[in-house]
């Protein structure tokens, strides 16, 4: 009888499952308004299908209250064939919602976000999910308009497996929220997703991820982000920036990203089981910086990795004494144990952004005077093929650092501050493609067993160090054969980031007719191709695709446009490459400029073997415009009331127009102002940029109309180096003034009648904060 019942109560529990599931309903809309009914309506179970096409200005909130079990799901009917554009974003909160195959491009969000996991301050989403959909070039139309794409609140929400790429505006691309108790200790997870190139931003408030803030930095976050591939991702110094306590960081691919990942805030994060992988050239390609308390560094591979102080494979920062929130803690407590470093360069540096020099010009809460205490370095191993005479570097002592067990294969070359590391000789095993790396030759090392050591109990692959123990990341390469950068197995399982190589057209140009209608024509990488003539211009060539243009013979391009217009309009996504080209104005227009407003994108400027005379301004490139780069070489540029103007960020925030502003072999002839005039506004010490290069140049009777009597105006750059140039005839009192502080430097410079180069070591700047 007791067996019958089972039975009996097994057969009603199969009723009741198949009746629960039978009436899960999967509902396919068309518009907004069935969209907000839907959701209004939705019962756990239930799958929201949004119709494939375009949805245009559109603001979703998708709440609801699923269970585990039945989450509640709003998907694209075919994923990657619903495309959310025009001023749209997406906001959810509720209970156990996923959200799945949406497209989000051609627009940018009416909001602080493109996707929020909140629809106000207090409804947060919980148990939440966004997987499997694209954000790309989704950017505000103004630069200095800051938005985050995904910003997570509430608890136990995942991002995963989503394709984010192209953020050229200010703010972080994701970010962890920890305003309010109902989002701490949230346990987020950022996993599997492919975070694609974010274009330097050229200043601050470019990270990929955040996760909370200065003031939330006190608060554990226990968010977890893994098994991403981070390529290019370039915004700025930080990568990802660690703002609050106990997160990890495990298992992602950095791959050619100039920055790091960065414990700017908060404590006891763990960075474990990583690779960041350089090309053994980019010296801005960063790994790990380490700041605050009980950070445990362990089992990462840093291959190729050239980049300097800030951005070195490991840099240890000093510390402000009694610190406020949102700058620099002591580093203590920290454990850097079983990295393998390959071929990069100086890869420990201690005492990073110490600025003691800079005192009388800094107030005291900026000083960076307190170095790491109890940190310990211990069980590392590093390989270089080209010996490093500095594998270790001390911008301030070390003294407060244990080193134990770490092994260096130098290839000969001495070490000058050595600090124990033990000298071996290594080979390297192939462990994937292009992937090498040194894993025995140094199994009689010790390792060095520091307190709670028993907790890493796995190696960079997963091997077991209960077993078997030895120092590096790697225990064995047995059988394993990497392939970290396919793509497949990150991000949209519907979207390729892949773009087929084409070869590009060249068009023949006999006329101005023919340039304006074959430039409308052209596809991005084309070239246009002038033959020999005068071509009279009078309306703007608009650029806004990569476009070559270039001389069969000698090209003239007059134009007699209106006042105050360019010849060549730069507008988003618009590069330009003009080789072997005369351009001639009519004193009052400009040859190249940006647009005034809505930069949304990026531009390019390249100019090669080139003559510009007769303009108001050579170049003029305004607010809230960026180019990567910007390059004059084998240029005469004559007769022009102002030469190169990029100083309108003014908002002393670390803006800056160019990443890269280069001057070769360029000759400057009677520019009355503005030769060079390239300006950063706001005091951070992590806006390491700004680059002016100025080589081999000329310049001749310029300066005359300059108010502070300066050829070169670069207040702010942190990079410049005037090299090998002659000044001649300059009505200037200063050819430049160089912040002696940072990396400005001069030579081989010829100086007649034209002032002087003068280094000024510490530069009074106005601070961001």
């Amino acid at each position: 009888m007791k067996n019958f019942s089972v039975v009996i109560i097994a057969f009603i529990s199969l009723l009741i499952f198949q009746s629960c599931t039978s009436q899960i309903e999967e509902i396919l809309v068309s518009n907004i308004d069935e969209l907000n009914q839907s959701i209004k309506d939705a019962e756990p179970g239930d799958n929201i299908v949004l119709k494939n096409g375009v949805w245009k200005d559109v603001k979703i909130k998708f709440t609801g209250k699923g269970t585990k079990g039945n989450p509640i799901k709003l998907k694209a009917e075919t994923p990657g064939e619903v495309f959310i554009e025009g001023v749209s974003n997406l906001e959810i909160s509720g209970d156990y919602l996923e959200v799945s195959g949406l497209f989000f491009r051609n627009g940018y969000a009416p909001t602080q976000n493109v996707i929020s996991f909140r629809t106000s301050k207090k409804e947060v989403a919980n148990h939440s999910k966004v997987t499997n959909c694209v954000i790309l070039d989704f950017n505000n139309l103004e630069r200095d308009k800051d938005n985050l794409w995904v910003q997570l609140y509430g608890k136990h929400n995942e991002l995963s497996n989503c394709y984010i790429a192209g953020k050229t505006n200010g703010g972080p691309t994701v970010r962890v929220d920890l305003k309010g108790n109902q989002s701490i200790r949230n346990y987020h997870k950022i996993i599997n997703n492919h975070f694609g190139p974010r274009p330097r931003k050229g200043g601050a408030r470019g990270e990929t991820i955040q996760l909370g803030s200065s003031f939330t930095s006190m608060s554990p976050s226990n968010t977890t982000i893994a098994n991403n591939l981070f390529e290019e991702c370039n915004g700025e110094v930080e990568i990802i920036s660690s703002k609050t306590n106990f997160n990890i960081i495990k298992n992602n691919v950095f791959y050619k990203s100039e920055g790091s990942v960065v414990t700017r805030h908060g404590n006891y994060v763990t960075v474990d089981g990583n690779y960041f992988i350089g090309d053994g050239v980019n010296d801005q390609y960063g790994g790990i910086r380490i700041i605050n308390t009980g950070h445990w560094i362990t089992n990462n591979l840093f291959y190729k990795i050239k980049g300097k102080n800030f951005r070195s494979p490991i840099a240890i920062m000093n510390g402000i004494p009694k610190s406020p929130l949102n700058r620099y803690n002591q580093v203590t407590d920290v454990v850097v144990a079983y990295n393998t470093f390959v071929d990069s360069d100086s890869p420990f540096q201690f005492g990073v952004g110490q600025n003691l020099a800079q005192k009388d010009v800094l107030p005291k809460s900026e000083i960076r005077s307190a170095r790491a205490l109890r940190t310990e370095v211990v069980n590392n191993v590093i390989y270089n093929s080209k010996g490093d005479a500095n594998p270790i570097i001390e911008h301030d002592k070390a003294d407060g650092v244990t080193f134990k067990s770490n092994i260096i294969d130098n290839n000969g070359v001495e070490i000058k501050n050595a600090h124990g590391l033990i000298s071996k000789e290594l080979s390297l095993t192939d462990i994937g493609t292009n992937l090498s790396v040194p894993v025995s030759g140094y199994n009689d090392v010790e390792t060095h067993n520091g307190f709670d050591f028993e907790v890493i109990t796995e190696d960079l692959l997963g091997g077991s160090r209960e077993k078997s123990n030895q120092v590096g990341a790697i225990l064995s390469s047995e059988n394993i054969k990497l392939d970290l950068l396919d793509k497949t197995k990150y991000g949209a399982n519907w979207f390729s980031s892949n773009v087929e190589e084409k070869e590009a057209k060249i068009h023949t140009v006999n006329n101005a007719d023919e340039l304006a209608a074959k430039l409308k024509e052209a596809v991005s990488g084309d070239v246009l191709e002038l033959n020999e003539g005068s071509y009279q211009i009078s309306n703007s060539l608009i650029i806004n695709k990569t476009i070559t243009i270039q001389s069969k013979g000698k090209a003239e391009i007059v134009y007699n446009g209106a006042a105050d217009t360019p010849v060549f309009e730069l507008n988003p996504y618009g590069k330009l490459t003009l080789k072997s080209i005369k351009l001639k104005g009519n004193g009052s227009n400009y040859a190249f400029a940006s647009l005034k407003k809505n930069m949304s994108n990026h531009f390019g400027l390249d100019v090669i073997d080139s003559e510009i005379s007769d303009f108001n301004y050579a170049l003029r490139v305004y607010k809230q415009s960026f180019s990567e780069e910007i390059t004059f070489k084998n240029t005469s540029i004559s007769n022009c009331k102002n030469g190169l103007e990029l100083s309108e960020e003014t908002n002393d925030r670390g803006d800056y127009n160019t990443e890269y502003l280069t001057i070769d072999n360029c000759i400057f002839n009677t520019i009355k102002q503005n030769v060079i005039d390239y300006y950063r506004g706001g005091y951070d010490e992590s806006t390491i940029g700004g680059n002016l290069l100025v080589t081999n140049s000329t310049f001749t009777n310029c300066g005359a109309k300059e108010r502070n009597k300066r050829l070169f105006n670069h207040n702010g750059i942190v990079n410049v180096n005037i090299k090998n140039n002659t000044f001649k005839n300059n009505k200037v009192r200063f050819v430049s003034i160089l912040w002696g502080a940072k990396n400005n430097i001069e030579s081989g410079n010829s100086l007649t009648n034209s002032g002087k180069i003068k280094t000024e070591e510490n530069l009074v700047m106005t601070l961001m904060y």
